[in-house]
């Protein structure tokens, strides 16, 4: 059985159409990531999972039942919000507990104890919000949400106060808690490093309807529009039209290489990262670029030529966007 399942939800308001009946379904146990960019839906599709707001068509079913019109308190979820919503003048232990409804005192401190030794956060039950980092808070805020042990949580861009450095350590620790304690995630972010490592699946959203869903590595490795190719991938794929080519040709800046022949094209920058450096070009009036392995020496202005295997090749449609065979 499905934890979560949308079928056909739309939220429209007067002058526009947030979402456009979209239709998936969230496993029980899995990571489901709704990714897009700003404006696309994601977040609203998570307001209306939570009961938040109301869809203007279609059903959501939690756990087999159909929540549609319950209200949230009724939907056996939790949720964690992007600002953390932790109240400043309550301690550590207190936030995490707020809301939790138990009758008796030694069950709350039980599962107060489990929480915070799930998050190493034992020590710092007597602060105060303002007395810790940004990574505690935000454990802070995870610990309020599974206290209450609901087989569903619900995370609304909760990494995106974070630099860089921490929220890569939090999203390992999120999806190590996800599948020690085997609960349903679903989880929003525009980010796609964290859709890529966190998610066992990617819910592709664009202006209110639904681009891909599948792994990760089906969206990198088959992406089933240009749009998805555009926007899976960092640096993301090469969207290039010929002369006389009835489509777009797509290719993986790390599947392009310099060569004695191919495209001609010419140096515009070049990017040393580390490991790799990133090759900005120009080739058949069109920007194009190159990931190549350790330091490419080589100069804004210089004229090179670039190749790559056709089995690298990925084909769509001008008009729709769509794959082509």
């Amino acid at each position: 059985m499905s934890a979560i399942q949308l079928e056909g939800v739309a939220k429209h308001w007067a002058d526009s159409r947030a979402l456009d009946g979209i239709t998936f379904a969230a496993e029980e146990g899995s990571f489901v990531v709704l990714l897009g960019p700003s404006g696309c839906g994601k977040s609203t599709t998570l307001r209306l999972i939570a009961g938040l707001d109301a869809p203007t068509a279609g059903s959501i079913r939690i756990g087999g039942k159909d929540v549609t019109r319950l209200p949230p308190a009724a939907r056996g979820i939790s949720m964690v919000f992007q600002s953390y919503a932790l109240f400043p003048h309550l301690t550590v232990a207190e936030n995490i507990v707020f809301g939790l409804r138990v009758r008796r005192e030694a069950d709350r401190e039980k599962r107060l104890a489990k929480t915070a030794a799930l998050l190493g956060l034992e020590r710092l039950l007597d602060r105060k919000p303002a007395q810790l980092s940004g990574g505690q808070q935000q454990r802070v805020a995870l610990g309020r949400a599974i206290i209450a042990e609901k087989p569903v949580c619900l995370m609304d861009e909760p990494l995106s106060n974070l630099d860089a450095q921490l929220r890569g350590e939090m999203r390992r620790e999120i999806r190590q808690l996800q599948r020690r304690l085997a609960i349903t995630m679903v989880y929003v972010t525009h980010d796609q490093t964290e859709a890529m490592t966190m998610a066992d699946r990617v819910v592709l959203l664009r202006n209110g309807r639904i681009e891909q869903v599948g792994t990760p590595e089906e969206l990198y490795a088959r992406p089933s529009t240009a749009f998805t190719a555009s926007f899976i991938g960092a640096p993301p794929m090469n969207l290039m039209r010929f002369d006389g080519a009835a489509g777009i040709t797509g290719v993986r800046p790390e599947d392009m290489r310099i060569a004695g022949d191919g495209l001609e094209a010419r140096v515009e920058s070049v990017e040393y990262l580390g490991a790799d450096s990133l090759v900005a070009a120009r080739a058949a009036d069109q920007p194009i670029l190159v990931r190549l392995p350790g330091h490419a020496r080589l100069a804004a202005g210089e004229a090179v030529h670039i190749a790559w295997d056709k089995d690298h090749e990925h084909h769509f449609d001008v008009q729709t966007g769509g794959r082509k065979p």
